[in-house]
């Protein structure tokens, strides 16, 4: 690698090497680097080009931004000198000279415009922490939306049913409930539904709706099923929306009217998109991708797209018509989470990217990073890495346009709810991109500008009342935990990791700025780690038997059950010897007593463990082989924590026996 790609990579936040879970540093290959930083927009394919991009990353760190964050109280600086004017957003100003670029701390939050000499930008003050829970460690329930069940929903959970498990969860002492992700999906494609791999972050999916389907042969054989069979359930879901916004009266349209006003640039260009996306890919499977779409369709501000929009207006306002009801409806379910006297309610789920054939990616072309995928590393959970098949945002693209389509995402994702849960949180300072077309192994590091983000999360999450979870599992950068906890984000102390030597640590020692779980949608219940589901599911997903690998795992699991066992015990949440692999009720009940004993801010309880399931929703690495994010709840919401099992279960969450 030369010396100028080497300084180039730095400066730029891509760092040329990077440290495993294992402690060993690698080399990332020049390839690899020349792709990522082309992404970000310094291209390094000859030294002419890395001359220059070494000027364009110079150039850009010595510019004032459209946004510039700060911190209530806290002096700041800017990379200039001169007479500054701050008027306030609330009314007011304030100005001064500085000699040397340092600002002093300004009290009021908010977003204020700075006015330089002869430049303007906008000044973020964020208080010290994001909105924070009460102290009275609330707990949660994580929830699959998609397997709830109510009376008319064609099979597919939706914010009704929600709304109809909140005053009983809330009878039992839960604070929230924490929802799997909601956001828009392809409604021509009704084959893609992973909540993880969404069209865009800042619209809803709107198969999620709260709409009644009308009674037939289908829709009974898809209410009883045990899985969720989406695309047959998105056809019913979808061809019901269709028929109410066909059917839809004047005081409604009015209200869908003020919806889109409310909605703006936003709304439109999400409705827009999907009413392009339907006629592309309805037309030709080929033009799936809008990147494959006539180059005049491509930008949403083209002439074309506007005259696409004139021309199909019924189309784009259906679209806009769903995302209507689907919103309505989740408000309705964070009411009904307030009426019933949850403190927090809904604890929406922001995923960490996005497909870059959506939406969100259409909209937002400067702020995301094209011709990269996100994934992580070789680690712990995967020795060959990840590939998440999704698209970032560009660190540099976020701060060129004053991050507006992260504000979009964090203002959407709190719209209707008391709390968010942030996927990946590592996000926030690096993420693990990989080149298009290779393997994990070939991909970097990214930087992301930390501090800026936590400032407008914490922003944001006080505007919106609203408790922010990060998820911090994974490779995570040092010191990044005590950055996040510092900035009142929750981390995520989940029972599987915390372990040391072989020993599972105490809970009542776990981090107080955290949330504790059990487990997590991607990781074994408890009920299915104590049995083994989880290696069975494992055993299948391989292409051939590996003896030696089952032996092992066994082995494994038989010292790891002894081992939880003993902590079970030790924190006063079982006693007597440990009961069989297939008996694994009695673990459950202990489990959940153990989590209630966390040093932890809030906890978080799966309804899986709550219920005692023993699948899990969703098993990495695998597609045909589990039906992932498919497996409905076995009862009807407004019933289904109404066994005593399960009422014992989180009276311990209470502060109660459990027994």
């Amino acid at each position: 690698m030369s010396a100028a790609l080497h300084r180039l990579a730095v400066a730029a936040g891509v760092p040329p090497r990077w440290l495993d879970v294992h402690g060993a540093w690698h080399d990332v290959g020049p390839d690899s680097l020349r792709a990522v930083l082309g992404a970000l927009g310094y291209p390094a394919g000859t030294d002419a080009d890395i001359a220059d991009s070494e000027v364009a990353v110079n150039t850009a760190a010595g510019r004032l931004p459209p946004l510039v964050t700060a911190t209530v109280g806290e002096p700041f600086h800017l990379p200039t000198a001169g007479r500054w004017k701050l008027v306030m957003e609330g009314g007011g100003s304030q100005e001064g000279l500085t000699e040397d670029g340092h600002l002093p701390g300004f009290v009021q939050p908010g977003y204020h415009r700075l006015e330089l000499d002869t430049y303007a930008t906008t000044l973020a003050v964020a208080p010290p922490q994001a909105y924070g829970v009460d102290g009275s460690r609330p707990w949660a329930l994580a929830v699959q939306l998609y397997g709830l069940r109510r009376a008319g929903d064609a099979g597919l959970g939706d914010f009704r049913a929600l709304a109809e498990l909140a005053p009983r969860a809330a009878a039992m002492g839960a604070s929230g409930l924490a929802i799997s992700p909601v956001h828009a999906q392809f409604s021509a494609d009704v084959h893609r539904f992973s909540p993880y791999s969404p069209s865009s972050r800042v619209a809803l999916n709107v198969l999620h709706a709260g709409i009644d389907i009308p009674p037939s042969e289908a829709s009974a054989r898809l209410e009883a099923a045990a899985d969720v069979d989406w695309p047959a359930a998105a056809t019913l879901r979808l061809d019901a929306l269709r028929a109410a916004f066909e059917a839809a009266g004047p005081e409604e349209l009015a209200e869908l009217a003020r919806f889109r006003l409310e909605g703006g640039s936003m709304l439109e260009a999400h409705a827009r998109f999907e009413a392009i996306h339907a006629r592309m890919f309805g037309a030709d499977p080929t033009k799936w991708h809008w990147r494959d779409w006539p180059v005049e369709l491509r930008s949403p501000g083209s002439p074309a797209v506007a005259a696409f929009a004139e021309t199909h207006k019924q189309d784009v306002a259906l679209h806009a018509y769903m995302q209507f009801r689907a919103d309505r409806s989740l408000a309705a379910a964070q009411q009904a989470c307030r009426d019933a006297g949850m403190s927090i309610g809904l604890i929406a789920d922001l995923a960490v990217g996005a497909d870059s054939g959506g939406s969100h990616c259409w909209s937002h072309p400067a702020e995301t990073l094209p011709g990269m995928t996100v994934g992580a590393p070789p680690d712990l959970l995967n020795s060959q890495g990840q590939g998440w098949g999704l698209i970032a945002f560009s660190p540099s693209g976020l701060r060129n346009n004053g991050y507006g389509a992260y504000l979009q995402m964090l203002r959407h994702a709190m719209r209707h709810a008391g709390g968010v849960r942030i996927d990946h949180a590592l996000g926030l300072a690096r993420l693990w991109v990989i080149p298009d077309g290779g393997s994990p192994r070939d991909g970097a590091y990214i930087s992301f500008p930390a501090g800026d983000l936590l400032r407008l999360i914490a922003l944001e999450s006080t505007r919106a009342r609203a408790v922010v979870l990060g998820e911090d599992l994974g490779t995570i950068p040092e010191g990044f935990q005590d950055r996040m906890a510092g900035s009142g984000v929750m981390g995520m102390r989940v029972l599987w990791f915390e372990q040391l030597h072989g020993l599972f640590t105490d809970p009542r020692g776990w981090s107080q700025t955290a949330a504790a779980m059990t487990s997590t949608h991607d990781l074994p219940t408890v009920a299915g780690w104590w049995s083994g589901r989880d290696l069975d599911w494992r055993r299948q997903a391989r292409a051939a038997a590996e003896p030696d690998t089952e032996m092992h795992e066994a082995k494994v699991r038989e010292r790891e059950r002894s081992a939880l066992w003993s902590a079970l015990v030790h924190s006063q949440a079982a006693d007597g010897p440990a009961p069989d692999p297939q008996d694994p009720g009695p673990v459950v009940d202990a489990t959940v007593r153990h989590l209630a004993t966390a040093g932890c801010d809030m906890a978080i309880l799966p309804l899986e463990d709550a219920l005692a399931l023993r699948d899990q929703p969703n098993v990495p690495g695998t597609t045909t082989e589990h039906p992932n994010w498919r497996r409905r709840y076995p009862g009807m919401s407004d019933v289904l924590l109404d066994t005593p099992e399960v009422a014992a279960r989180l009276a311990a969450l209470n502060g109660g026996t459990g027994t």
